[in-house]
């Protein structure tokens, strides 16, 4: 092919690679503020809040706009997304703060002390990336009541007790854990990259190790640091197994579970406005965060890959 040809058919294969990652999300959008009568009379034409509804002359009949606000409002309201939301928030929060400053300072000795027992433990944290969520579920299941029994036999004589089951502390613990090997793999590499001599000139002036880390190296590992935490809030935000087995309450349930139990019932009710809302719902924090750290992210993938 030529030039001009090889040009042509690259950006015809951008295009319908375009086409095919927006138009579903367009589609969902548009669908959150239809009307379940909308979405089987007109489930890919223009919405009604634009060309106006066929069936406004007729008496009771909602305006496309408030059937658009109905969605949102008995998503959020009604459904209880606004908890599940808050509780999101937290778990994803706390887990990435933890899995960032145990990755960064696991990831940041392991790269610039090498040694034979360092190997053996990286290889050890990429060893995790192998074993499949779904093994270790029961496993872990009983782990967690042993470790709430023993707990709350120590805290006892306290007034305390140690609850992992049902509770947002232990799927943190579930979240950081299943975390690490990743940010371990990722954020070694990265220092790898960094030049030895600032350390080194840093501890001639005197400076400690953890001086050294806290602020020297840890600057500059910020784009991977973004690239990672990226990564991983995209993975905690959307994660359904572990949450659907250790948390069992209502007002615990994160914003997956939430959209599971939302699309089961719009199934019987029909109400597939609802559904879309809360999958709206669901993503929009995930694309703002795209959105606003995507040049640190192709910043630190690209950082990464090269030798500093």
């Amino acid at each position: 092919m030529g030039p001009r040809t090889q040009k042509t058919f690259t950006y015809a294969v951008l295009g319908l690679w375009f086409c095919a990652v927006t138009l579903p999300l367009l589609w969902v959008f548009v669908n959150s503020i239809r009307s379940s009568q909308e979405v089987f009379e007109n489930p890919f034409g223009m919405p009604w809040l634009i060309t106006g509804s066929p069936h406004a002359e007729l008496e009771g009949q909602p305006t496309p706009w408030q059937s658009a606000t109905a969605n949102f409002r008995s998503a959020w309201v009604e459904s209880h997304f606004a908890q599940f939301f808050v509780n999101s928030v937290l778990v994803t929060g706390i887990s990435l703060i933890g899995v960032l400053i145990c990755g960064a300072m696991a990831a940041y000795i392991l790269a610039r002390f090498p040694g034979r027992t360092h190997n053996a433990l990286y290889y050890y944290f990429i060893a995790g990336m192998m074993i499949p969520a779904q093994l270790v579920l029961v496993p872990l299941f009983f782990q967690f009541s042993t470790m709430s029994e023993l707990g709350s036999a120590m805290l006892a004589p306290l007034g305390l007790e140690l609850q992992l089951h049902d509770s947002l502390s232990g799927l943190i613990l579930i979240y950081v854990a299943f975390s690490l090997p990743f940010t371990i793999l990722v954020l070694t590499g990265f220092f790898r990259t960094l030049p030895g001599a600032l350390r080194e000139a840093a501890i001639i002036d005197g400076c400690t190790e953890w001086g050294v880390f806290r602020y020297i190296m840890l600057p500059l590992a910020r784009p991977g640091l973004v690239t990672v935490a990226i990564f991983n809030f995209l993975g905690l935000w959307n994660e359904y197994i572990f949450a659907l087995v250790f948390v069992n309450s209502e007002a615990k349930k994160t914003l997956p579970l939430g959209l599971a139990g939302v699309s089961i019932q719009a199934q019987y009710k029909t109400d597939f406005g609802l559904m879309f809302a809360g999958l709206v719902i669901v993503m929009i924090p995930t694309l703002i965060v795209y959105l606003v750290l995507q040049r640190q992210l192709t910043k630190g993938i690209t950082m990464g890959a090269l030798k500093g």
